[in-house]
């Protein structure tokens, strides 16, 4: 029995994955912060957490988690929704910013390595650059893009259940509000039962190729 045994990700290939994450949970809080501090909102600003320094954003345990089981978080930003001049519309694009800045870093790492690979500077250097390189950019698009459709999931504390929360009629959100510690509990158990997780989670993260897939293709012919 090794170390890999207990790891979702090779373990050669850990400081990949470290460095991607912490760029990636940094962005996405980011986003989050900063927009709804935009909106009105000061409480993001007061918690120091409209900053892209990792040490605010980065929670330990959900880092760690994600090396071992594929699934992690970081420290959610606190906001206070009945500061936005128009609550439930900037509450939903204040949660939708952190997924879509995973979508947007995703693309990003996708024209990175289309232009590398065009100018032929993926190959200027020693093997094991580029090996790293290519490696580091990999993790890069699948963790974004998986990071972009596993948030967009509608169940707590997932921001895909926070748009729903602002979407839906009044009575719907109380309902919803008195009934999230069961939210909480099936995404757990989704997660962490391997069999549950493989026919309901899974599928849904799977998706994360035919996205990388589309936008690969819809670039590379300006390459």
């Amino acid at each position: 029995m090794s170390w890999n045994d207990f790891l979702a990700y090779p373990i050669e290939d850990l400081p990949f994955v470290a460095l991607v994450l912490i760029i990636s949970f940094t962005v996405h809080e980011f986003a989050h912060a900063y927009s709804a501090y935009k909106f009105g909102d000061n409480t993001p600003k007061e918690m120091g957490r409209v900053t892209l320094n990792p040490r605010v954003h980065i929670d330990l345990l959900g880092a760690i988690l994600i090396l071992i089981a594929g699934f992690g978080w970081a420290r959610p930003v606190l906001i206070n929704p009945s500061r936005f001049k128009n609550p439930r519309v900037m509450g939903v694009i204040v949660s939708a910013l952190g997924p879509i800045s995973n979508l947007l870093l995703g693309v990003i790492g996708i024209l990175i390595l289309l232009t590398l690979d065009s100018t032929g500077l993926m190959y200027a250097s020693s093997n094991g650059v580029n090996l790293a390189i290519e490696r580091f950019l990999s993790y890069f698009i699948y963790l974004n893009f998986l990071l972009f459709i596993f948030n967009l999931i509608p169940l707590p504390p997932l921001d895909g259940y926070r748009i729903i929360q602002d979407l839906v009629p009044l009575k719907t959100r109380i309902k919803m509000d008195q009934n999230v510690q069961w939210g909480v509990y099936i995404f757990l158990l989704l997660v962490f039962i391997p069999p549950l997780r493989r026919v309901t989670l899974d599928p849904i993260l799977n998706w994360w190729l035919p996205l990388s897939n589309f936008f690969a293709k819809l670039f590379q012919p300006l390459f």
